[in-house]
């Protein structure tokens, strides 16, 4: 039952995240940022509900959530490093790799401790975040990556905070809570990244 409603939510995401293409073929590169930005908002709704729901509530669906932003976000961080235009971006960026590398360190041994199997790529909707930010240049970059940091840092939140509460599994727990104010402190660089890319 567990996998199919992981599934169900997911299967949701990829039909409204092929809603916003306009032809079966298209990629990130040939599309147009309002269909980029498009599909970065219905994933970001698709995630929130994912995280207050499956993720934040089965050990399956937290190990998994959490290391797959884990990836998104360590991928993230090297593209805004190299391809961010302000310093804010890059310094962000930096944090960003540093800070989550470590805690899919961290949480990889516990999961493998708790008898899960850690994702090794990341999902279909985390890899179209990446080909939406591949595909801005410039400023652009820096917008869409702070818009979608924004998004993925109140998804994460959402996920640890919910995980962090589980008395069957206390370790992962405890690492969950540690996670957020850490998780705090991204969203809050994100915010004002995203409100200096707006003016």
């Amino acid at each position: 039952m567990k996998r199919y409603l992981i599934a169900t939510v997911g299967a949701a995401g990829l039909l409204g995240l092929a809603a916003c293409g306009d032809g079966a073929n298209d990629t990130a590169v040939g599309q147009t940022e309002p269909v980029n930005a498009a599909q970065d908002a219905t994933s970001a709704v698709v995630g929130q509900t994912s995280a207050a729901t499956l993720g934040a509530n089965t050990l399956e669906g937290y190990v998994d959530n959490a290391a797959i932003g884990d990836m998104y976000e360590i991928e993230a961080g090297r593209m805004a490093q190299e391809r961010g235009v302000s310093a804010e971006t890059k310094a962000l960026g930096e944090m960003l790799v540093s800070d989550h590398t470590a805690a899919a360190e961290r949480m990889t041994g516990l999961a493998r401790a708790a008898g899960e199997t850690i994702p090794t790529e990341m999902d279909e909707r985390r890899q179209g975040l990446i080909d939406n930010l591949r595909a801005a240049d410039g400023a652009e970059f820096d917008r869409v990556f702070a818009e979608q940091q924004v998004a993925a840092h109140q998804e994460a939140i959402t996920l640890h905070e919910g995980f962090a509460d589980n008395a069957d599994h206390p370790e992962l727990a405890a690492f969950a809570g540690e996670m957020v104010p850490k998780l705090r402190t991204h969203l809050e660089r994100a915010r004002a990244l995203e409100a200096a890319t707006d003016q």
